[in-house]
């Protein structure tokens, strides 16, 4: 009686520290705004509860895959059915080469919207007397982002102990 006690008790606290979690991100996300600036930027705004929706059904998936690790190996159901190895690697690759590209993207807009919330950019600007050619130092730092990470995974530094 004791221990499904315990493990009722420990049920509800993650639970409840993983609502915590989830409303403390969903929170930052609609401080800064990014899901209506997506769509008015896209001209997509009669899509923004689909976006909001994609976005937490996304948050639910990936919290769902780190804390069930052990349901969520697609690749060993695929290969019970009969899928070639050969295929699941171009697959996983492409898979993963997709879904890279967007969480950077989302990562990087996410940053650049807490940025420009701040105003931190239009002011440094302003401090160092920078007038022209802002748009090609944002555009140089993401590159310079991009150039760093694809160096991290070319080296394997993600293998390496830290």
């Amino acid at each position: 009686m004791l221990l499904k006690l315990k493990y009722l008790l420990l049920a509800a606290c993650g639970f409840s520290f993983g609502t915590l979690a989830a409303a403390g991100v969903f929170t930052v996300l609609a401080a800064v705004g990014l899901i209506p600036r997506f769509a008015g930027k896209t001209h997509t705004a009669k899509q923004a509860v689909l976006y909001e929706e994609l976005v937490t059904a996304g948050t639910v998936a990936g919290g769902f895959a780190s804390v069930f690790e052990r349901y969520s190996h697609i690749g060993e159901a695929l290969l019970r059915i009969g899928v070639p190895p050969a295929a699941l690697r171009i697959g996983g690759s492409l898979f993963l080469a997709f879904a890279g590209i967007f969480a950077g993207m989302f990562v990087g807009c996410l940053a650049l919207a807490i940025a420009e919330m701040l105003d931190s950019v239009p002011i440094f600007a302003r401090r160092i007397g920078f007038r022209r050619g802002l748009g090609i130092a944002v555009l140089a730092m993401a590159a310079g982002k991009l150039a760093g990470s694809l160096f991290y995974f070319a080296a394997e530094l993600h293998g390496t102990a830290g």
